[in-house]
């Protein structure tokens, strides 16, 4: 088997700058509109981003999800309370989210605390989702320990005959989380991985402190 030379693997990135000049005073609108950017660009999932928590015991775990709504507070997704991510975030409710759109050479990273939507926010996108993914919002007591994939398909086979015929139900464990920032950063790659950096930090008077980053 061929050995891959990891060291070799580079790109030279030169498909765009950033500079303080060029952003919006916002980073949420700033973010808007690299979105829109990313949506145009037809790259596969824009939204997919990475979400890192910590337990209270300081280790941290991240993982891939989706973002499915985003206002002037912030970023929200949607997911199981018990989860591993549930149960850290009950823990400690600080954590970080990350977009990478390796076609336009961007990246975005935002810091902040977590909060649970409403009930009624999680009810709303609940009635919406496919039947389908209702269903596993039921049958999956995510991130616990099964014995087989059969353990799904009997259980999913139970949560189908339940509400045949009725409009499913959220869970009670499954719902929203809105991440609120006080951090974010704007990353551009640029030749000689001299990279474009621009962080927008929330200053104690609730203003928005627009840096440029070595890289």
């Amino acid at each position: 088997m061929n050995k891959v030379d990891l060291a070799a693997l580079r790109e030279n990135y030169t498909k765009g700058s950033l500079d303080v000049s060029d952003v919006l005073p916002s980073p949420i609108q700033e973010f808007q509109k690299w979105f829109e950017q990313a949506v145009d660009s037809q790259i596969l999932e824009p939204n997919a981003m990475h979400v890192s928590t910590v337990s209270n015991e300081g280790k941290p775990s991240s993982r891939i999800v989706l973002l499915k709504s985003l206002d002037s507070t912030g970023f929200t997704f949607y997911t199981n309370y018990l989860s591993r991510k549930g149960t850290e975030l009950a823990e400690n409710p600080h954590a970080c989210i990350t977009f990478f759109w390796g076609e336009l050479e961007r990246q975005v990273r935002i810091e902040g605390l977590i909060e649970k939507v409403s009930e009624q926010d999680s009810d709303e996108y609940f009635s919406v989702r496919p039947r389908g993914s209702q269903i596993g919002a039921w049958v999956s007591n995510q991130s616990m320990v099964i014995d087989n994939r059969e353990v799904l398909e009997e259980r999913e086979k139970s949560i189908v005959a339940k509400f045949e015929g009725k409009d499913v139900p959220r869970p009670p464990h499954w719902g929203g989380y809105r991440l609120v920032p006080h951090y974010i950063e704007f990353w551009q790659g640029r030749p000689s991985r001299l990279h474009d950096r621009i962080a927008y930090t929330l200053t104690e008077n609730n203003q928005w402190k627009i840096e440029r980053l070595s890289p």
